[in-house]
């Protein structure tokens, strides 16, 4: 949403600015938009693997959408870790065997459907439960596997952002090809009046104006939106991490969400009291 605002904004400051003392038809030159287009989605195709090129296509949407990643959805988190966490205290590891192998059936995952509904957080959750059951890793393994696992995650996350920023940074380049190309063709009509080849060049220079406007006003706000994206959706692994290792360290689950709350960017997270009386409320229930 704040990304449309921002295109309007920069609409507004940019070609409305122009029309107040120039003709909006002197920029409208199809061929050069054309171009422009053309060059921008042959260098995208060009320079990725179609798997890069999947994932750049699905990350897009993102930016219109709000962050699923909310103190609301923190707290059901943080809850559910409780409640594995304070069943396995009481009856023993094995006990959450069923519970990790069918998520969607477990009585306390199920209680969680925002959670539950994530498949990239619970396999994560449900990975790193199972080996706590097998007994076979110690802590400092489980963690060393955790970081490398999110650190996995962040490089994937990144690359549609990186597509994007290499996008944004070639987009002037195509600007300046288009307009040189639009120049030889002034060059090519050097005996036509000098209105003529005023509004020829004019056009030619339209390619210039475009190439910069989409790349800083359009097309990097993108690039900078995934980047913030992908950052902050490694806050949950990072979270579940610490949680899970507290409590392999022989932390009470009381405390070991502790931990995880406190790994939380601060606009996300909830307060002491905040989260102990949420604790406190799904017992009774």
């Amino acid at each position: 949403m704040f990304l449309l605002v921002g295109y309007v904004i920069i609409l507004a400051a940019s070609v409305g600015t122009y029309a107040v003392h120039g003709s909006l038809a002197a920029l409208w030159v199809p061929m050069e938009y054309l171009a422009i287009v053309g060059l921008t989605i042959g260098g995208f195709v060009a320079a990725n693997t179609p798997k890069a090129i999947k994932a750049t296509v699905a990350a897009l949407p993102s930016v219109l959408k709000g962050s699923k990643l909310s103190k609301t959805l923190y707290m059901d988190l943080l809850a559910m870790l409780y409640e594995v966490l304070a069943k396995v205290r009481k009856e023993g590891l094995m006990s959450i065997e069923s519970d990790i192998e069918a998520p969607e059936q477990s009585s306390i995952f199920s209680k969680y459907p925002n959670i539950v509904a994530d498949h990239h957080v619970m396999e994560f959750i449900t990975d790193y439960l199972r080996m706590m059951v097998g007994g076979n890793l110690n802590a400092f393994e489980i963690e060393n596997l955790m970081d490398i696992e999110i650190e996995t995650h962040h490089h994937e996350a990144h690359v549609p952002a990186h597509i994007m920023a290499k996008t944004a940074d070639a987009l002037p380049a195509f600007g300046i090809v288009v307009a040189v190309m639009g120049v030889v063709n002034v060059m090519g009509s050097v005996g036509e009046p000098p209105a003529v080849l005023g509004r020829m060049i004019g056009g030619a220079l339209v390619g210039t104006f475009l190439g910069i406007l989409l790349s800083y006003g359009f097309v990097s706000p993108i690039a900078t939106q995934l980047e913030q994206k992908a950052e902050e959706s490694g806050k949950i692994y990072q979270c579940i991490k610490m949680v899970l290792l507290s409590s392999m360290n022989g932390y009470a689950p009381q405390v070991a969400i502790e931990f995880g709350r406190k790994v939380l960017y601060s606009t996300d997270r909830p307060s002491f009291i905040e989260l102990e009386d949420d604790v406190k409320s799904r017992k009774g229930k």
